[in-house]
């Protein structure tokens, strides 16, 4: 399907895959990527020509914060008219929340941005990292008809590529670690590689890439439980500067219908604050008004998540609190798919 070689960035900000093992004292240390190919040998094999460039320091990803988001996007977009496509290498622990975010702050994107990871380090005998590695920069260099076939942010991880702000860590173990509910994979590696052109993200290529630099942190996900009670919402509204709240309810969006939920509720919505409506569930969509205990959450103006992850819920809220729209504009935004994150 590629019909030329392709520029790659790959862009390392940490995490387990850019580890290699000390096979002396047996600790763990930090990957010179400049030695890539001497290290990776399969790479050769090839057409692209592939370029790396680090963070200063390497960030475990339990560390990850919104302003590393910024700086990831910083490096692709400094670098955007140099290559064909960008893979960014990251700990799987909050690498959904990190791609999810990119998705959104990178507007009108025409070139792949592939994050991978790995479970164990890179010079580990049973590595996962050399698969999803390799794969994931042939995958950032597929083009068709001179032009790149993937144009959204993608997550390869065991053989499938999905679309970023679909998909959730499932497992700390597993070399299949990560899975997309609501989502087709968008391509998939056996014996050949596949990419399914229907499921991609289509783009107006006309338009430039528009870099969004600004994410509001100021929020906050509740998950519900049996036992979950008012005082966790009252001690929830007391947070200082608190714009807005992911709630993880039950089954297609259902929550108590008590008074003290529903006043907590109001009382949050009626401060500015944006309150949306996401499913605990692994896989489904939130269907406010479906059953009783939903209908009242969507009377006082909570907003559906449908079948937004939560990652990518947190990362959409953060995109958008900083835009300063009106409460109904913002309802219609959050509720309306702008990078293939719902449907």
């Amino acid at each position: 399907m590629n019909q030329e070689p392709s520029n790659i960035l790959l862009i390392y900000t940490g995490g387990t895959i850019g580890m290699i093992r000390d096979y002396e004292t047996g600790a763990l240390k930090a990957f010179n990527f400049d030695e890539l190919l001497a290290n990776i040998p399969e790479l050769r094999l090839l057409e692209h020509y592939i370029e790396t460039v680090s963070f200063d320091e390497p960030i475990d990803s339990s560390n990850m914060k919104p302003e590393f988001y910024v700086q990831i996007g910083e490096m692709i977009t400094e670098h955007y008219d140099e290559y064909d496509g960008f893979v960014v290498l990251h700990g799987s622990d909050t690498m959904a929340y990190s791609a999810s975010a990119l998705s959104f702050l990178l507007e009108n994107l025409s070139k792949p941005v592939i994050f991978t990871g790995s479970q164990l380090p890179i010079g580990d005998l049973r590595t996962d990292a050399k698969e999803n590695l390799i794969t994931s920069i042939q995958l950032a260099g597929e083009k068709k008809n001179g032009k790149n076939l993937i144009t959204e942010v993608g997550l390869y991880f065991e053989y499938k590529l999905y679309r970023a702000n679909r998909t959730t860590k499932i497992n700390a173990q597993h070399f299949q670690a990560f899975a997309s509910m609501n989502y087709l994979p968008i391509a998939e590696s056996g014996v050949d590689l596949r990419i399914h052109e229907n499921l991609l993200h289509k783009i107006s290529r006309r338009r430039d890439l528009l870099f969004h630099r600004e994410l509001d942190e100021n929020i906050i996900v509740l998950k519900l439980f049996p036992g979950f009670n008012s005082k966790i919402i009252e001690a929830a509204l007391k947070i200082p500067d608190l714009k807005g709240i992911i709630l993880e309810t039950y089954g297609s969006g259902n929550a108590p219908n008590e008074d003290w939920f529903l006043n907590g509720i109001r009382k949050a919505i009626d401060k500015g604050i944006a309150v949306v409506n996401v499913t605990q569930c692994s896989g489904g969509r939130v269907d406010m008004g479906a059953y009783a205990t939903s209908t009242e959450l969507k009377a006082v103006g909570v907003i559906s998540g449908k079948d937004i992850t939560t990652e990518a819920a947190v990362a959409k809220m953060m995109y958008l609190l900083p835009k300063k729209l009106s409460t109904t504009v913002f309802k219609t935004i959050f509720e309306t798919s702008l990078r293939g994150e719902m449907l």
